[in-house]
């Protein structure tokens, strides 16, 4: 089977209007993002969980942003890259001394926030002796999220751009069973209504063009749990 490459983002960022515009437009740029809007939240969620990349904002409650990285670098490397509204040269000095990776001042342009992302990721990538990879693939499905093609026996995949974040996200977790919830949450940045079924419809509407075409099925339905994209041995 060939190899997966997740990029999962940690934003630590309490203004909640900019904290869902981070996830909104780094989710549409093809990374799995988790949200915490205090820094004793984000730091658990830091050092627990497994990112690859930690945006971090400096005034927050809870623990400050200095606070939050210094207990984090105790403990791992993960790259960071810090958020302020503060313009003074003694915060950013003091951030890039205690280990940030890089510092970006408010307010910023999401793409030049992405270029920064995209070249933590790609240095950690290296220092990690791991090439930085746009491509995710899984059996004889490939995406490349660079130029939004999916295809799969060599066969492209006609996808809407929602079915091909949907799958974008699947292929990011591959193995993992993923809830309507965080389906809901992931790629509609809505939270979710028992009553409505986008999920189940995008998920067979992708289903139709991923799998229905070829022998071998990958999207799989866990009853009372929700899906899973995998390679089984039938």
């Amino acid at each position: 089977m060939a190899q997966n490459w997740w990029m999962r983002i940690l934003v630590i960022e309490d203004e909640v209007r900019l904290a869902d515009y981070l996830r909104k437009g780094l989710s549409e740029s093809g990374y799995v993002v988790d949200l915490a809007h205090d820094g004793i939240d984000g730091l658990h969620f830091a050092v627990e969980g497994s990112y690859d990349l930690v945006i971090l904002d400096v005034m927050l409650p809870g623990k400050d942003g200095f606070e939050v990285l210094a207990a984090l670098r105790a403990r791992r490397r993960t790259p960071v890259l810090m958020l302020t509204a503060r313009d003074a040269v003694e915060d950013r000095v003091k951030g890039l001394t205690e280990g940030a990776d890089d510092y970006l001042g408010k307010p910023f342009s999401f793409s030049e926030l992405l270029a920064r992302v995209q070249a933590l990721l790609r240095r950690g990538g290296a220092e990690r002796g791991s090439p930085f990879s746009t491509t995710l693939r899984l059996a004889d499905l490939e995406l490349d999220m660079a130029r939004r093609k999916a295809t799969r026996g060599g066969r492209r995949l006609e996808l809407t751009p929602q079915e091909f974040n949907l799958l974008t996200l699947f292929l990011r977790r591959a193995g993992e069973v993923l809830s309507r919830t965080v389906l809901a949450e992931q790629v509609w940045d809505i939270n979710f209504d028992s009553d409505t079924n986008v999920v189940e419809v995008a998920v067979r509407r992708l289903r139709s063009k991923l799998d229905e075409p070829f022998a071998t099925k990958l999207l799989h339905t866990v009853r009372g749990m929700g899906y899973v994209l995998e390679e089984r041995d039938e």
